[in-house]
């Protein structure tokens, strides 16, 4: 028999659905999820002196997750990011999706899986804590078409946490499935990011108009702020005139992944702690907490304001359903949608 990984509660719903809050935990991480949502509450790892901390924004309750508003932690989907006019077209029929932000869909729409508490469908403390959590998202949901059964399994190993999403469907579907961590690697004390080392093996990014939704264009990095294929400050880029930090008030783009790992390096110089991400996925959406105000405290009373976090989404193409030049998304029938992201986490 599997042994039960450590859980508590967490906090009802409003339909009085008790949540749940799962530590996966080994002599190098400790890591809780809960099933609201899917997503990782917290993470603490070492520094270079040995001294654990939490390294993600994110807050004690699930009042807090509920009321504030953000993606802290959580499993976006059906599709991550955005969709341009709040529908699609597959196989020559329109379908009308839910708009949660002005005219498009983010994130799924407004009761994406964020939103939603996933079943629990295995936990596993053995020698590779494991949580597996499944959702079935019926035909219809948010407009989308298909029922479809989305399965999101954590998985800590030495000092690695790896999550694989996995998706089947009845019918002819577009799928993005990510996650969505806010890293701060200084620990609760460290107001912002910018001091960090960011590296991205990406030779392109998609530029996006006003409204943040993607051009179409795949245009080079070189050149250009979004050049981070050599490690640099986040905070001597961020600052510089383009057009395309402006529209975003910071970075909130997609970054074409090149092949090969690590696809993303995060580098605090004065913690010492090292953040290497692994994907299979095309993109990484990297954004830097722009429309965080300050509204609200998470773990320690720390005040999350603009640049409090990096959030780093490996993901498919925001708006690809709208662009036929970027990687497809549909899923149909009989295929199964498979991608995974693993989080290490080491000291220079």
């Amino acid at each position: 028999m599997p042994h039960t990984l450590p859980s508590q509660l967490f906090g009802p719903m409003r339909d009085g659905r008790e949540t749940s809050l799962f530590t996966l935990e080994n002599d190098h991480l400790r890591v809780r999820i809960t099933d609201f949502g899917g997503r990782m509450v917290s993470i603490e790892a070492p520094d270079r002196h040995g001294r654990h901390d939490h390294v993600l924004l994110g807050f004690d309750t699930l009042d807090a997750y509920r009321t504030n508003s953000g993606s802290f932690g959580t499993l976006l989907g059906r599709y991550a990011n955005r969709i341009a006019g709040g529908s699609i077209t597959i196989d020559g029929q329109t379908h009308d999706l839910d708009r949660n932000e002005g005219n498009n869909t983010l994130h799924g729409g407004s009761a994406g899986f964020s939103k939603l508490v996933w079943d629990v469908a295995s936990a596993d403390a053995g020698a590779t804590p494991t949580l597996v959590l499944i959702h079935r998202s019926p035909d219809g949901d948010q407009g989308f078409p298909g029922e479809v059964t989305a399965k999101a399994i954590y998985q800590l190993e030495a000092d690695a946490l790896t999550l694989t999403l996995d998706a089947e469907t009845t019918k002819p579907t577009v799928i993005n499935l990510s996650a969505h961590p806010y890293f701060n690697l200084g620990g609760p004390d460290a107001n912002d990011i910018l001091d960090h080392e960011l590296t991205v093996a990406a030779d392109a990014f998609l530029p996006t108009d006003a409204a943040q939704l993607p051009t179409g264009e795949i245009r080079p990095v070189a050149g250009t702020p979004f050049d981070f294929r050599h490690p640099c400050v986040i905070g001597d880029r961020i600052r510089q005139p383009d057009p395309q930090i402006f529209h975003a008030l910071g970075y909130d783009h997609c970054f074409v992944l090149r092949s090969g790992n690590p696809s993303v390096t995060l580098h605090d110089p004065a913690s010492g702690r090292v953040l290497q991400i692994d994907t299979d996925q095309p993109g990484v959406q990297i954004y830097t907490a722009n429309k965080l105000h300050g509204d609200f405290a998470g773990h320690n009373g720390l005040i999350y304001r603009q640049s409090a976090g990096l959030a780093i989404e490996p993901q498919d193409f925001p708006d690809a359903p709208h662009h036929p030049g970027f990687p497809a998304t549909i899923l149909r029938p009989g295929q199964t949608y498979r991608r995974f992201i693993r989080y290490r986490f080491t000291v220079d």
